[in-house]
């Protein structure tokens, strides 16, 4: 899963490096955006707009008014148990909620860390994909990785659900139900006693689309998943500021985002500050470069005033050398200070790649183009220009 973001003779070696090593082990990646044809998952409320679903509840022969009650079930009490909802009529009830709360992801797998406080969920569908969310437990906060495709489209080599291809877009509400799945489970004490690590009435409080997929290449979905979460009259009722959408840097679509009045926090997955480097790991990046995601980025904070995220993924002698932190702090600056903030985050390789996470061993202590350059590079730049510094975590 996904969640887990001048030039010197031996830097150009550096960079020369890590495309042949690129090169080698695969051959050129190929983009993929449109959605393969596969049957379409079950109309569900979380899919419908207030008046839609008014609509359809009086299509089912019930008053509109049953809408509203629905909505409380699924967005307050996060269930989807028609015998739980009593305040509707028996005749008539089942029908209603089969109609409106079709069952959409069966949990197949979850595997917890030591503490209880990280839970991770394998997900099918009604067709049969797979997805993955993950929960995670922060002081003050809860955190859900959600995720918004079944595989990916973008191919980026060091990511496996990218290198399996995208099966197919989640709907809506396939994307709004893992924050229900989640809350359920956490109300019912699954990540921890409320009563002892939290409050009672506790629920997910950040939803961070890093999870399988591109986001921004299922945008109309996503885009009423996220006014699902936020509305507080007819959804979750979530704050915009704590739900992050994150892109590999689809310029229109980041366009898009900063026109939708929709405060979210925008993570842009960079990785690399040069074309050179960034056409290998970010295929994307042959359609929109490296200055063309930037330049959104900055005009996304320019339009909404929301600080950006850039997600830098530290990959072993690839893209960990001192003067790519260097150039990235220039290009950053370049645009201005204020508006955006670096997140790099350790690779988290999967089981037989060749890509692993920059390491900081006691023998690079002394080598100006080591991992550990890097790490202090990247670290001056967040004190001497950037006005905020997140630590290497999912937040």
């Amino acid at each position: 899963m996904s969640i887990r973001p001048r030039t010197s003779t031996s830097s150009s070696r550096g960079r020369s490096a890590g495309r042949r090593r690129s090169r080698a082990s695969r051959p050129r990646p190929l983009l993929q955006f449109a959605s393969p044809k596969r049957g379409k998952p079950p109309v569900h409320l979380a899919d419908l707009t207030a008046e839609e679903r008014v609509a359809k509840v009086k299509e089912l022969g019930l008053p509109g008014f049953r809408a509203k009650q629905l909505e409380k079930h699924y967005f307050t009490h996060y269930t989807s148990d028609a015998a739980a909802m009593t305040d509707l009529p028996a005749s008539g009830r089942e029908e209603l909620v089969a109609g409106l709360l079709p069952p959409l992801l069966t949990e197949v797998r979850r595997l917890e860390t030591d503490r209880g406080d990280t839970i991770k969920f394998l997900w099918k569908l009604h067709d049969g994909a797979l997805v993955e969310s993950v929960l995670m437990r922060y002081p003050g906060r809860i955190t859900l990785c959600v995720s918004s495709q079944a595989g990916c489209g973008m191919n980026c080599p060091f990511c496996a659900t990218g290198q399996a291809g995208l099966t197919r877009n989640m709907s809506a509400a396939e994307i709004v139900d893992q924050v229900v799945r989640a809350n359920a489970l956490i109300r019912a004490g699954g990540l921890g006693d409320p009563r002892k690590v939290g409050h009672e009435d506790e629920r997910v409080t950040n939803i961070v689309f890093m999870g399988m997929g591109e986001p921004l290449a299922n945008y109309a979905r996503l885009m009423q998943a996220v006014r699902v979460m936020v509305d507080k009259e007819h959804g979750l009722g979530m704050s915009a500021r704590g739900i992050t959408v994150s892109t590999v840097g689809l310029v229109p679509a980041i366009t898009k985002l900063s026109n939708e009045d929709i405060p979210v926090t925008f993570a842009l997955s960079l990785h690399a500050p040069d074309d050179g480097l960034r056409d290998e790991l970010i295929p994307v990046n042959s359609r929109w470069k490296v200055d063309e995601a930037l330049d959104a980025a900055r005009a996304y904070f320019d339009k909404t005033g929301r600080r950006v995220s850039i997600e830098y993924a530290l990959i072993k002698d690839m893209n960990d050398h001192a003067w790519r932190a260097d150039l990235l702090a220039e290009k950053l600056n370049a645009r201005g200070r204020g508006w955006v903030h670096v997140n790099p985050i350790p690779l988290n390789p999967t089981p037989g790649s060749i890509w692993t996470a920059s390491e900081v061993p006691v023998c690079l202590l002394t080598s100006p183009d080591s991992q550990l350059a890097f790490w202090l590079m990247i670290v001056s730049i967040a004190m001497a220009v950037l006005p905020v510094w997140r630590s290497p975590m999912i937040s």
